[in-house]
């Protein structure tokens, strides 16, 4: 079975595929029809051959390119009967004097802000937490305790927020299109003919979901914030926003070594995001899986092969 790099993020009505050539964004629309946005890979800068580096660039990257997937999904959602938006003055006065650049504005603002809101509830939450244990803080023994407790109090918000999401009726359609989406690599990388019926049969859960790369980086952000030591909440808190850029990257490496190599390591790595995928993926019905397939197709790269990991 090949191990494929294409992957993707569920929208609205919806599937982001990014491949190694192209990505494509297929929506279904509320008449039924399903329509493609596919857009070249921009080529990979010199930053991409720098371990590390490359992994946080990377990870940015996605995230702008997804935001851009999901407002363009939002621009086919059903308001319903009579429901009409209309943008508000601040809106209309943003559009007049920013044009065009309100859009890519709007995109990297929402980036940052995400970005801000997972460190501040993942990352620095977890430690103001940790800092009313009473634990000796100047040995080395306690440092590392310390660490532990804090990455027990990251994943415990993460299986937390994880919940409380899964609980709102919209994302339950989103978490039904992550499934086909995983289902519709599964039958790729099994050399199977991408139909309904052969997609059908695969299981929703992936090993190389995104799911396990957020737990991959709080394991590898306990790692490397021991090293730092323990110190007050606010140099704490400085010390951990600095060294996201190097936790995201080290994450990326070590997912990417363990893929490549598909050891025991690997499974390791994977076994706690298939278990989170139980919140964030869904059976999906036929419809949706037509739309991941659709999708899929798109981002299929020219030259056989040139997806599979170490080769991209």
């Amino acid at each position: 079975m090949k191990k494929t790099t294409i992957g993707g993020q569920a929208l609205l009505e919806g599937l982001l595929m990014i491949g190694p050539e192209f990505r494509a964004t297929a929506i279904r629309k509320p008449d039924g029809e399903i329509i493609i946005d596919k857009k070249p890979q921009k080529p990979k800068g010199k930053l991409s051959k720098i371990p590390i580096v490359r992994g946080a660039v990377s990870l940015f990257s996605q995230m702008v390119i997804g935001v851009k997937a999901l407002m363009y999904s939002a621009e086919f959602v059903d308001l319903g009967e009579g429901d009409k938006y209309e943008p508000s003055k601040f809106e209309k006065w943003l559009d007049d004097k920013l044009g065009d650049k309100i859009a890519d504005i709007t995109i990297y603002f929402s980036v940052i802000l995400s970005i801000f809101f997972s460190v501040g509830l993942f990352i620095l939450l977890p430690n103001f937490i940790a800092n009313f244990i009473p634990i000796n803080r100047e040995s080395s023994s306690g440092v590392v305790v310390l660490n532990l407790i804090e990455g027990a109090i990251r994943v415990a918000l993460f299986i937390g927020y994880l919940a409380l999401v899964s609980l709102l009726k919209e994302m339950r359609r989103v978490w039904e299109y992550h499934g086909a989406e995983h289902k519709t690599i599964h039958c790729y990388e099994n050399n199977d003919e991408l139909t309904v019926e052969n997609v059908r049969k695969y299981t929703t859960k992936h090993p190389r979901c995104g799911t396990s790369l957020f737990f991959t980086i709080m394991i590898i952000s306990i790692l490397i914030f021991s090293f730092t030591g323990w110190h007050n909440v606010f140099l704490n808190a400085l010390i951990r926003i600095v060294l996201v850029p190097v936790v995201a990257g080290v994450a990326l490496e070590a997912i990417k070594f363990a893929v490549k190599h598909n050891n025991w390591l690997f499974r390791i790595f994977s076994a706690p995001g298939l278990m989170f995928q139980a919140f964030t993926t869904r059976e999906p019905d036929d419809s949706q899986i037509e739309v991941a397939i659709a999708a899929f197709k798109e981002v299929i790269p020219a030259e056989a092969g040139s997806d599979e990991w170490g080769k991209s």
